[in-house]
């Protein structure tokens, strides 16, 4: 998960260096991005039902492959068509590292899934923490076309090394330490049958909603820290001094990393629908604060962060419910279904430049991040709250009528 979380994170620093030398135009560069997390989301389902059926080794390997693959022609494309080639295999080579990683934590660990999703994807939105200085004084030092093409190589080959200690839990092996604070159901759910289930797709709503602003801010930080003239102003905070976009790149990533534990592990205690009413208000208090202060490097630094660890946390609570509702044979498919949600988001990533090359500032933008996010935030109250105790208990009514039949038969 490490050596994967550049190819998100890592993005918005390569931006810039392509439309300087090619011309392209910001909003073409981003189609890149989109392909590949439409990509990376949308073939999990897929993805899924192989991992849980034949285990994560073997396709994690072939994922390792293919990143280092992408990157490598990412080194030398010197056409919009070779970059979003190189995006689809990019997207590829991710989707079942991140399926495999995650499903696997939360066979292993039915008791706090919240902490184990939450500390697994930690090395997606914290990794990139360890390398985005020295990728970013790559692309500064020796250009963007040979920190893809060493960069590529270096994580795909970890990537296929590191595959080769997974594997899927045995039944024998998978004891709760305690009994689940969460309520969870018993029933194992086929992933079609996902297509079915009203929490299923409030969920998806909902991740839409919280993923697009998360994804904005993501690609779009470079470029917003261009734009207000503070990506090179040096910022002094916990005694160190680095340029505004660079510590705000840093210190985001951490945060993003820490907020998926730490969610994580409050959800297994409070309960995901009020973990996550707490993360998503956060998180749309956090964007248009941002958009009030971006032109302070020292505030942009800070309120970056508290972007990063507002947002990371769906990647933790929401494959937590996913599997609390519906059960554990088919995690990593069915939240593979629910992951999809991540790449409707994306494409609305681009569409981020369009408007604001259309209005003239990044107002809008933001406004409607903030907005959905406040949305979702109720909805886990309002919404998905009551759907879940409903499911789960039509559920268990399901499950009690052959004892109610005989008992039935027997007084008869």
């Amino acid at each position: 998960m490490v050596m994967i979380a550049n190819l998100q994170y890592g993005w918005t620093l390569f931006i810039d260096p392509i439309e300087q030398k090619y011309h392209w135009g910001r909003a073409a560069i981003q189609v890149a991005f989109t392909i590949f997390v439409v990509t990376e989301t949308w073939l999990q389902p897929l993805g899924g039902y192989l991992i849980d059926r034949f285990g994560p080794r073997v396709m994690v390997c072939i994922g390792g492959a293919l990143v280092a693959t992408a990157w490598a022609i990412n080194s030398v494309a010197d056409s919009l068509a070779l970059f979003y080639l190189a995006a689809i295999i990019t997207g590829l080579g991710a989707s079942p590292i991140f399926g495999a990683t995650v499903g696997n934590a939360l066979k292993w660990f039915p008791d706090r899934r919240g902490l184990a999703a939450g500390l697994t994807s930690a090395g997606f939105g914290a990794g990139a923490a360890l390398t985005v200085v020295p990728l970013a004084s790559m692309i500064q030092s020796r250009g963007y076309e040979a920190a893809y093409l060493w960069f590529g190589l270096g994580q795909g080959v970890v990537v296929m090394a590191v595959a080769l200690l997974l594997r899927a839990p045995k039944p024998a092996e998978i004891v709760a330490s305690g009994p689940a604070l969460v309520q969870q159901g018993t029933r194992n759910y086929p992933p079609a049958a996902l297509l079915k289930s009203p929490p299923f797709w409030l969920m998806y709503a909902m991740f839409v909603m919280v993923g697009s602003s998360g994804l904005m801010a993501t690609a779009q930080l470079a470029p917003v820290a261009k734009d207000f003239a503070i990506d090179s102003v040096p910022v002094s905070m916990l005694g160190l001094t680095m340029p505004a976009l660079s510590f705000a790149l840093s210190i985001g990533l951490v945060l993003n990393g820490l907020s998926r534990p730490l969610f994580g592990w409050l959800s297994d205690r409070i309960g995901r629908e009020n973990a996550m009413f707490i993360a998503f208000s956060l998180e749309g208090i956090g964007i248009y604060a941002l958009l009030l202060f971006a032109s302070n490097p020292t505030a942009f630094v800070l309120l970056s962060g508290v972007v990063y660890l507002a947002w990371g946390q769906i990647f933790a609570l929401f494959p937590a419910t996913c599997t609390d509702i519906y059960g554990r044979k088919f995690a990593t498919a069915n939240y593979g279904m629910l992951y999809t949600a991540k790449g409707t988001a994306a494409l609305l990533v681009p569409m981020a430049n369009v408007l604001t090359a259309a209005t003239g500032s990044w107002t809008a933008v933001f406004v409607v991040a903030s907005a959905l996010n406040m949305i979702a935030a109720t909805l886990a109250l309002v919404a998905l709250k009551p759907a879940r105790r409903h499911a789960m208990a039509k559920e268990s009514l399901i499950a009690s009528e052959p004892d109610i039949r005989s008992a039935s038969a027997s007084t008869d």
